[in-house]
């Protein structure tokens, strides 16, 4: 196996060993929808679960369809990125970086859908009334992913080439 691919294997796993215990952390010493400031005001940890995908998107749908659907649309979404992440071309390190960390928070997520039927969220950020939905590694995982990817391809050419 290629040298690279065990890197990108190794950033994913991080993600997903850094979620995972993130999340057992929480559901052992929190109650459900329990919180807790970290920057008062701004900033908390709050025990919630998300039924639904990002920013509780068909949170309120049936579990009968909920379920089955997230789950095949992230296996699909795990096999896309692993094919890419294999024939990418060497000097795409932040390509490559990217891919690593949407495929290491979207197995995160999957691992809780399969548990559970639903993603255990706790970082919870907000302004006065105005909260950002709660989220958690994997969701962080999965945003600076696409970041780093859409940064990559909008502003990664040197020369007429592809780089990062």
């Amino acid at each position: 196996m290629p040298a690279r691919l065990v890197g990108f294997g190794a950033l994913a796993g991080l993600v997903v060993l850094l979620d995972q215990v993130s999340k057992a952390w929480v559901m052992e010493s929190f109650r459900l929808y329990e919180s807790r400031p970290v920057l008062d005001g701004w900033f908390h940890l709050t025990y919630v679960r998300n039924p639904g995908a990002a920013f509780g998107l068909f949170a309120g749908s049936a579990e009968a369809f909920r379920v089955p659907f997230f789950l095949g649309v992230t296996a699909i979404a795990l096999g896309v990125i692993a094919v890419i992440a294999w024939r990418l071309p060497k000097g795409r390190p932040v390509l490559f970086t990217a891919l690593a960390l949407v495929f290491g928070g979207a197995v995160g997520n999957l691992i809780d859908r399969v548990r559970w039927g639903e993603v255990v969220d706790f970082f919870d950020v907000f302004w006065r009334t105005h909260h950002w939905p709660a989220f958690n590694i994997a969701d962080s995982a999965i945003s600076v992913g696409m970041t780093l990817l859409i940064a990559a391809e909008l502003f990664g050419k040197r020369d007429g080439k592809k780089v990062g």
